[in-house]
């Protein structure tokens, strides 16, 4: 049993690229908007649980030459597949998702002055209107910062501003009286962004901002820990680890209204190997592999099953899995984790959840946030 979960874990985990206001109030009062990641793939259309989202963000277009292009050549048919939804939910919004980790890294010199704004301003609006969407979002991993060894300027601030003002202009000067064109942008979970944008001025022009507020600990890290907790942990020694909460009262703080943020939760955990065996792993170090797993992987191989125990961390409000014999940690959201967040969505009066990313997923956990979140109800 041990060689199997060991197995499973080498054969199944992969390591994870991370990455307006017009709601749909007969769907829900708040949004649940899906990452649907087409990867160069033909979309399982099958699997989209239309009639349970407000909202898919289809990802990722590329920025080629300061312009924004389909990412694939499967692009526009997934994309028509995706509007084709609509008979289903006539109330959702498709969106394309621009960057991404893998693909940021010409945004800085596409709005690197007018000129270049301009241009990649029309691109958006031709997007939009080639594949007759709802909408575009924004997924500059980071402005003012390296990301995945991308370029970048220190004036990366002020321009991110500008060209989103740009693209409200030109989004509304599309949609006229009659209709309102979506922007959104996803953001990363922590002061440093907050320190390189001005999200104070940038919110204005945006409709949600979609922070990621996962992958706060992964295989990068030489300690374990949780990837995606909704507040900081008792068990957890660094004072300063990042927890959802903390992101979220750090874009408020930065300007952001609570009514345009959404919270982002994962399909998928981390794991890591040769973990110290105190604590049940959590936060202990680890001198082996590390990567990534999709949630239906764990529910169908991993939870309580070939070794593997679920613990629950409750000041985090996060779940995790602990293998003695293997010695292996993984951290992960569930059903539980993810009613307590939907539960703090509501009280704090955000705009909704985001997801990455559907195929993650083996059903229940879109149901937790349908049921979770009032939807159809």
């Amino acid at each position: 049993m041990l060689k199997f979960a060991a197995a499973a874990i080498l054969v199944h985990f992969s390591i994870l690229q991370i990455s307006g206001q017009e709601k749909s109030p007969a769907i829900s009062d708040y949004v649940i908007i899906g990452y649907v990641h087409g990867n160069s793939q033909t979309v399982d259309l099958s699997r989209i649980p239309a009639k349970k989202l407000t909202h898919i963000n289809y990802a990722f277009a590329n920025v080629v030459d300061g312009v924004i292009v389909e990412g694939s050549a499967e692009d526009a048919d997934n994309i028509a597949g995706l509007r084709d939804l609509k008979s289903i939910n006539p109330g959702i919004r498709i969106l394309v998702s621009v960057g991404g980790w893998g693909w940021s890294r010409n945004f800085s010199e596409a709005v690197m002055d007018a000129p270049a704004r301009e241009v990649f301003a029309n691109s958006a609006i031709e997007m939009v209107k080639n594949h007759q969407l709802d909408g575009i979002d924004l997924d500059w991993e980071y402005p003012g910062q390296i990301g995945a060894g991308n370029k970048f300027s220190i004036k990366d601030k002020e321009n991110f501003t500008s060209v989103l003002a740009l693209i409200r202009h030109k989004l509304d000067s599309l949609g006229g009286p009659d209709r309102h064109y979506l922007l959104t942008i996803a953001t990363a979970a922590n002061k440093k962004y907050l320190k390189h944008t001005e999200m104070d001025k940038a919110q204005k022009y945006l409709d949600y901002v979609n922070i990621m507020t996962y992958d706060f600990r992964g295989g990068w890290d030489k300690v374990t820990g949780h990837h995606a907790n909704l507040n900081k942990s008792d068990s957890d020694p660094n004072h300063y680890a990042l927890s959802a909460t903390q992101a979220v009262n750090e874009h408020i703080a930065a300007g952001v209204p609570k009514s345009k943020l959404v919270l982002g939760l994962p399909f998928y955990g981390r794991w890591w190997s040769k973990v110290e065996p105190e604590n049940h792993g959590l936060y202990q170090p680890a001198h082996g592999a590390a990567g990534g797993v999709k949630y239906s992987v764990l529910a169908d191989s991993l939870i309580n099953k070939n070794g593997f125990v679920q613990y629950f961390d409750s000041t985090a409000a996060a779940p995790y899995l602990w293998n003695v014999d293997s010695a292996m940690f993984i951290t992960f959201d569930n059903t539980r984790s993810f009613k307590l967040k939907c539960e703090y969505v509501k009280k704090e009066g955000l705009a909704g959840v985001m997801f990455w990313e559907y195929k993650g997923d083996d059903g229940s956990l879109i149901n937790s946030l349908h049921d979770n979140l009032n939807v159809n109800k």
